[in-house]
């Protein structure tokens, strides 16, 4: 007698989980936000004992630390809380690769209110107002490149050594939409020769310009401060930088820009596109396939879009040919279109 195999019956927990998602925005934040990880790191397990270094109430330590153990950044053991491997790396404040930093992007009012009435962004296509966060001179950059830097510092380093290779001699860069100025400058260290102009809005250019002194590469690294699509940043460069930033427009507006850079590249020179990528799929990666949701609710036609359409705009802008690279270990990926 032959058994029909069991199925799980569906279960709702998915959907409150998911209604209740702001409760692990919220939960992280406060943790960041009062150092509670580095207390853990520091040797401080029990809530007391937490809650002494961290300065807040022990019941309320104690709801916290067993909420962020049930998400999965703490572990507890009887009475007592352990980081794991993700939040000892990430969220430790003495961590090289500490990004705590980012929660004041993230989760910015500016950020987050676009996304308070999904409905309508949705029925519109876009931002409900004008321009979202690609209006000119828009304050959230500012906070993105002081918050975020931090989480793009291993991939500036990769992205620069990579380039190294390519270009080892005397080459210029143009950093576009540079924000904190992380992978020109990354560029400019690695490479003695390289002379890196920087283009952004003057207060974010500020921010870029800091990070430069404080490499020691200022004397290589110019600012040109406008908007990427009318500043006339010359020509005779040999790489321009384009991390993050084309996926915030449409395709025609995005080709008007490439015909540009084209125009200024150097015979041989390439244009480098730090993006999320999701597979044709559109549904994977996770996190490449999740940013379109971003795309929608703060910009008015910006997306996030596949190789085949970035390949494609590219060559529809005169480049020879387009590929696609890993930076890894990290997840992100990177795009190298040729002149």
């Amino acid at each position: 007698m032959s058994t029909a195999p069991q199925t799980k019956p569906p279960s709702p927990a998915i959907v409150f989980d998911t209604l209740n998602g702001y409760l692990r925005t919220a939960a992280l934040r406060g943790a960041i936000e009062l150092d509670l990880f580095t207390a853990i790191a520091e040797g401080n397990s029990t809530p007391a004992a937490i809650a002494r270094r961290i300065h807040a109430a022990e019941k309320g330590t104690r709801v916290l630390c067993d909420y962020l153990t049930v998400i999965g950044l703490l572990t507890k053991h009887t009475a007592s809380y352990t980081l794991t491997p993700e939040a000892a790396t990430f969220l430790n404040r003495n961590s090289p690769a500490y990004i705590g930093t980012a929660t004041g992007f993230l989760s910015m009012p500016e950020m987050t209110a676009h996304f308070s009435d999904i409905a309508s962004v949705v029925r519109k296509g876009g931002v409900l107002n004008q321009a979202g966060t690609t209006a000119p001179d828009h304050p959230v950059w500012v906070e993105f490149a002081r918050s975020m830097a931090p989480v793009l510092r291993m991939p500036s380093e990769l992205l620069a050594q990579m380039l190294l290779t390519e270009f080892p001699a005397e080459c210029r860069v143009l950093d576009l939409a540079a924000g904190h100025g992380l992978f020109g400058v990354a560029v400019a260290r690695h490479n003695p020769k390289a002379h890196v102009v920087a283009v952004d809005w003057a207060p974010v250019l500020a921010v870029a310009s800091e990070n430069a002194e404080k490499a020691g590469v200022a004397s290589r690294h110019a600012t040109l401060p406008g908007s990427a699509f009318d500043v006339d940043f010359g020509g005779g460069y040999d790489i321009v930088l384009l991390t993050n930033f084309i996926s915030h427009f449409d395709v025609q507006k995005n080709e008007t820009l490439l015909r540009k850079l084209h125009t200024a590249l150097n015979p041989g020179g390439v244009a480098i596109t730090l993006a999320f990528i999701p597979n044709e799929d559109r549904v994977s990666p996770p996190l490449d396939a999740t940013f379109a949701l971003i795309m929608l609710g703060t910009t008015p036609a910006g997306d996030a879009y596949t190789f085949p359409e970035y390949e494609r705009m590219f060559r529809n802008s005169g480049f020879a040919r387009s590929e696609l690279r890993f930076l890894s270990p990290t997840p992100q990926r990177v795009i190298v279109s040729y002149k």
